[in-house]
């Protein structure tokens, strides 16, 4: 409709035109004259303004084009080349940034490169801190082994020396094992097979198999359990149980009291442990669950462990769609608390 709106515009003001040029000159054509005319010159008019408007349409594109879609693209190929620092608010022509279709593509490239950016520096920061691990008790057992050569070493100190490097080579096992578990817990191929089963009967059952633990410091353990049944992963969230109260029997004092309370909330099981161990700074409260953060930055060898148990137990209540919380104050104790939904 428009182009025949166009068209017989354009051939309006061509006849208008040779109207007045006839008048101009005193020519007197023949109306089939006239007419052949006035067709020919329109046509002529029209092919003309079509050319322009092409021409007008194309450099705007190739404008569009240098301006918008090319900064895009070269941004694509830095980031694919590994650089995320860029943002395309300082690379792109002025005159485009107000269309919407270019802002909603600016702000996807922008906040893709962010999200990059920030994986990497995650993963600059795990692969330290593995290394961090690993070369430590590695540089232990090595230092050892060699201190083993000398020939003037008394029996005493030898089993000293030997028991030092068990220790280190349990704990690279145990690193290895935690790390294993992450990357599992991390793929979507993860095998989780919840089912119904008795959470106070499982958590008694770990509590007695850390007797030895708890005994050996004279820890007074105090429990209270509610008979609760909940839908879930039994083996996966016996590695959360495990690790919480390892953790509260590995930073008490002798003779200190640990209370585990287990009770039925509405709709959800919640589960809470509490020490009156050494507590946890308020700044440090903040990175607990992160991986490799070791709120203790003075721990002894006996004491000492990757920083992964907390991930993976976050890891795994989440996984199950529950919450996990601690509280603690310096030199008082600490509470973990974890809320499951009970599913019937």
């Amino acid at each position: 409709m428009l182009t025949l709106v166009f068209l017989a515009g354009v051939f309006s003001g061509t006849f208008a035109l040779t109207a007045f040029v006839y008048y101009e000159l005193g020519l007197h054509p023949t109306a089939l004259e006239a007419q052949l005319i006035n067709s020919l010159l329109g046509l002529f008019f029209f092919t003309l303004i079509i050319l322009i408007l092409g021409f007008i349409f194309r450099s705007r594109r190739r404008k569009f084009l240098m301006g918008t879609v090319e900064p895009i693209v070269k941004a694509m190929e830095r980031i694919g080349r590994g650089d995320y620092d860029i943002r395309l608010e300082n690379e792109l022509d002025s005159n485009f940034e107000g269309i919407e279709p270019v802002n909603k593509l600016v702000k996807s490239v922008n906040s893709m490169a962010l999200e990059l950016s920030q994986m990497e520096e995650l993963r600059q920061e795990f692969i330290s801190n593995v290394s961090h691990e690993i070369q430590s008790p590695l540089t232990s057992i090595r230092g050892f082994a060699r201190a083993l050569q000398k020939e003037d070493l008394s029996e005493e100190e030898k089993n000293h020396y030997l028991n030092i490097i068990e220790n280190e080579s349990m704990r690279l096992s145990k690193l290895s094992e935690d790390l294993l578990k992450l990357a599992s817990l991390d793929t979507e191929n993860l095998q989780f097979e919840p089912k119904p089963y008795r959470l106070d009967k499982q958590i008694r059952s770990l509590i007695l198999a850390c007797e030895p633990q708890w005994m050996e410091k004279a820890i007074d353990m105090v429990v209270s359990l509610e008979e609760v049944s909940i839908t879930a992963d039994e083996d996966l969230m016996s590695q959360v149980w495990i690790n919480l109260i390892h953790n509260s029997i590995k930073f008490s004092s002798p003779s200190a009291r640990i209370n585990i309370d287990l009770h039925q909330q509405e709709d959800k099981a919640l589960f809470s442990i509490s020490d009156t161990g050494i507590g946890i700074s308020e700044e440090d409260q903040a990175r607990v669950f992160e991986r490799f953060f070791k709120a203790d930055k003075s721990r002894q060898r006996s004491t000492r462990g990757s920083g992964l148990g907390l991930s993976i137990a976050k890891k795994i209540v989440e996984i199950h769609q529950g919450e996990i919380s601690l509280q603690s104050k310096l030199g008082t104790g600490t509470t973990v608390s974890i809320f499951l939904p009970i599913t019937k």
